[in-house]
């Protein structure tokens, strides 16, 4: 059987250059907190199960991650290369070794590995699988082995209500498994909504690596502090 690829797309947290639409509605330093601890604890998360090979696609290569401590047990790292999302992404779905790939992003909080277990199951009997986004894209897409060298991101919409639908419009002959429905934090009304969640469980986020959900919502920018992005 050939192995199985999870492949994580992520920047490395540093204030100003991360969510930076996040950062637009919360500030930059509540946006790179959040982008820092979500990312960690979906790095060490998803890596422990060792059901699948996990792979950290990052924006720049070379750069060192446990600087800005994306350090991970477990994480192949690989370069996104160049281009838009969806070219990034079919440069790493054709430079991966054989078996069926997942890809993710790292602004998910509500993601756990039996997502993963569920979209690779997905792929015994699909070409493709998606996990829908509240904001009309998505937070999954996986594919078959065979099905690598499909034109899944031609004339996609990213970042918009289309981005899903225009990516299903690439597959009309193919068969394509949908999983949950998640919200992903882009904006400032996404990361209300999952401080509220985390507070109606009335536990600390798991995401957020120990760090209670009070700590995000008392961060404040000091005047005249400066960011870029």
């Amino acid at each position: 059987m050939a192995p199985r690829h999870l492949v994580m797309f992520a920047k490395l947290p540093r204030i100003g250059r991360v969510k930076s639409r996040l950062a637009a509605d919360i500030g930059p330093v509540p946006a790179w907190c959040f982008c820092r601890t979500v990312t960690r604890s979906l790095l060490k998360g998803l890596a422990a199960p060792r059901r699948w090979c996990c792979w950290l696609a990052l924006e720049r290569w070379g750069e060192r991650g446990g600087q800005c401590g994306l350090a991970s047990r477990g994480w192949t790292r690989l370069e996104q290369g160049r281009g838009d999302l969806g070219q990034r992404m079919e440069r790493v779905l054709c430079i991966l070794p054989p078996g069926p790939v997942v890809i993710i992003g790292s602004d998910v909080p509500d993601l756990v590995p039996a997502h993963i277990e569920k979209a690779f199951a997905a792929l015994h009997d699909c070409d493709a699988v998606f996990g829908p986004a509240v904001d009309g894209g998505f937070w999954l897409v996986g594919v078959h082995s065979k099905s690598r060298r499909l034109p899944l991101f031609e004339q996609v919409r990213w970042s918009t209500r289309y981005t899903l639908s225009d990516t299903l419009a690439n597959l009309p002959r193919q068969t394509v498994a949908v999983l949950d429905l998640l919200e992903d934090i882009d904006y400032g009304p996404a990361y209300q909504r999952w401080l509220q969640r985390r507070r109606h469980r009335g536990v600390r986020s798991s995401a957020a690596g120990g760090i209670s959900v009070s700590h995000y919502a008392s961060i404040r920018v000091p005047n005249g502090f400066g960011c870029g992005g």
